[in-house]
């Protein structure tokens, strides 16, 4: 068994913190000065392109849906996913059970924290120093696949029927991760054994998020900007409460989901293996002043035994490499020992271009 190890100071639980009055708030929560969102045209949350699984891969050569993929890729590095295959009765399970779980006592709660130096379970992430500042949320946090790499003081551990759910939702999101990367690999014109080289056994982790309301919401962060260091990002929204802001054409914007749909975004990974032709986008998680958000995102990575770098079959002559290649376990390394913020962890890995 292995543990997911970061560079990460335990907090306290903002869960718990949101109780007592908003006066109270340490200074290491307030940022005064977050960059308010801008509200686009006719006064809507940003529509971002959607995207079809059935058709994705029911589709023959020539694929429109699979050109909507690379457009969306390309252009926005965040899509949602419609007609995904999982069952919408089983997300609402799964949704009832988290709220049920992050609503138990804190000495309940305590069996599953975060220890030193170890990231699963509750608390927070990517805590590096005693005086950065902190994000206004507590999650949940966990590797998933592969089994053989699992904690087993986690899933087997979780209340019943949350266990249960979990596996399934688990395996159910894995299946699909391995089916989207397919269909990537299509839309970049890659070969499929390079990107099932590059992928290897995989690797899941899921991060379940709370962020407890705040009267002061607009002056604290649920999480911090940021982009993902995966290959691709697949994100549950658990409550009607939006939260989402993704940094598009310089601008902070609201991202509304549909109903039971998944959004998905480009991966760190993604950018540096298709050559910079999708590319990551910072998004953030705000806060509400009222009401609680919860969310759900899974993470699909690589195996730490392996290499990144741009594929091969997307090099040439015209097209050279914009990314150094990496060991992945050495790439890993790098990332949980610094703080998020935004993109400036891939940007250490670019080639600097003549």
């Amino acid at each position: 068994m292995a543990t997911v190890e970061i560079s990460s100071l335990l907090v306290p639980s903002i869960i718990e913190m949101a109780k007592a009055p908003s006066t109270s708030i340490p200074s290491r929560y307030l940022r005064p000065d977050i960059e308010k969102a801008v509200v686009p045209d006719g006064g809507q949350v940003l529509d971002i392109p959607v995207i079809d699984m059935q058709k994705l891969v029911s589709g023959g050569p020539n694929n429109p849906e699979i050109q909507k993929l690379d457009f969306a890729c390309k252009e926005w590095g965040f899509f949602q996913l419609a007609n995904h295959g999982v069952d919408s009765g089983w997300l609402e399970t799964l949704k009832a059970e988290v709220d049920k779980f992050f609503k138990l006592p804190l000495e309940e709660k305590k069996k599953w924290w975060q220890s030193p130096g170890n990231a699963e379970g509750f608390g927070q992430a990517f805590v590096v120093s005693e005086d950065q500042k902190l994000d206004w949320g507590d999650l949940f946090f966990m590797l998933t696949y592969p089994l053989r790499l699992r904690n087993p003081r986690l899933i087997p551990s979780l209340p019943s029927p949350l266990s249960e759910t979990m596996e399934r939702y688990t395996s159910d999101l894995n299946n699909l991760s391995v089916a989207m990367l397919e269909k990537i690999a299509e839309a970049l014109h890659m070969k499929a054994e390079e990107m099932t080289e590059f992928v290897g056994e995989g690797r899941q982790t899921i991060r379940v998020n709370c962020y407890p309301p705040c009267e002061l919401s607009d002056q604290v962060m649920g999480l911090t900007a940021h982009s993902d260091a995966t290959l691709i990002t697949i994100l549950l929204q658990l409550n009607d409460v939006d939260g989402l802001e993704i940094r598009k054409d310089g601008k902070w914007v609201r991202v509304h989901p549909l109903p039971d749909a998944f959004i998905i975004n480009v991966g760190d990974i993604l950018e540096i293996i298709s050559n910079g032709r999708y590319r990551s986008i910072e998004h953030r998680g705000t806060v509400h002043p009222v009401n609680e958000r919860l969310s759900f995102a899974t993470f699909f990575g690589l195996a730490y035994d392996g290499e990144l770098g741009p594929a091969p079959s997307l090099i040439s002559e015209q097209t050279p490499a914009k990314f150094t290649r990496v060991k992945v376990q050495e790439f890993y390394k790098g990332l949980f020992a610094r703080k998020l913020q935004g993109k400036a962890y891939i940007d250490t890995f670019k080639i600097q271009q003549d």
